[in-house]
């Protein structure tokens, strides 16, 4: 599920650091929706200073990920499970359209690091959580790999969006890691250039994602 708005710029700041830490423990609930937020906690919980925690703050809040209200405070946004069908949308055009350009335009470095996404896929014994942060890294790694940083900026808000929906029925999914081993084909799709597969395998992962929530349900 970095400073500035391009998710392909900022990733050494402080900030940028701020920023996937606490992205990280909203996405995945470790801040629960609807809890309170306070910068000078969260600084002294991660170790930062409160200007690069409150730079973090408002990148997520422009991502939807918080929400703040005058005179009340900054809290974790409320999962609203009927923005499924609506986040499903923006994924199902894009996810596939990300595929084919990382199969198009991944380089050396990027195929070599898909190859060793795909090693440790095969590999995984993870379960919960910890399948959960490969799922984002893996989808994030092939984001990277299509070099547009505008696309990838994109993606990662709604791939946050969707991973909170998936982790509040975490445990009424009982196929996550098929699901995250569906990656495995589309990597090597992508590390292969072959496009139309790649594009074809990401529609699907999408399709899959949203009627196993919808199932849950």
């Amino acid at each position: 599920m970095t400073t500035s708005t391009s998710a392909g710029q900022g990733h050494g700041t402080l900030a940028g650091q701020a920023y996937r830490s606490i992205s990280e423990r909203l996405v995945t609930l470790q801040i629960r929706p609807g809890e309170p937020l306070n910068d000078e906690r969260i600084a002294a919980e991660l170790g930062f200073g409160r200007t690069p925690v409150r730079e973090a703050l408002k990148r997520l809040e422009h991502e939807r990920l918080i929400v703040t209200f005058p005179r009340r405070g900054t809290f974790a946004t409320e999962v609203q499970i009927a923005d499924l069908g609506l986040i499903s949308e923006v994924r199902q055009e894009l996810e596939p359209l990300a595929a084919a350009l990382a199969a198009q335009r991944a380089g050396e470095g990027d195929r070599e690091g898909l190859n060793r996404l795909l090693a440790q896929l095969a590999d995984t014994s993870d379960s919960g959580a910890d399948l959960i942060r490969l799922d984002m890294t893996l989808h994030r790694a092939v984001y990277a790999a299509t070099r547009n940083p505008y696309l990838e900026d994109t993606l990662i808000r709604y791939d946050n969006l969707a991973t909170r929906i998936w982790c509040l029925f975490l445990d009424r999914l009982p196929g996550l890691a098929g699901h995250v081993h569906e990656h495995g084909p589309l990597l090597r799709a992508i590390i292969d250039g072959d496009a139309e597969k790649a594009s074809a395998l990401a529609a699907g992962h999408v399709k899959g994602f949203e009627a196993a929530i919808r199932g849950a349900i």
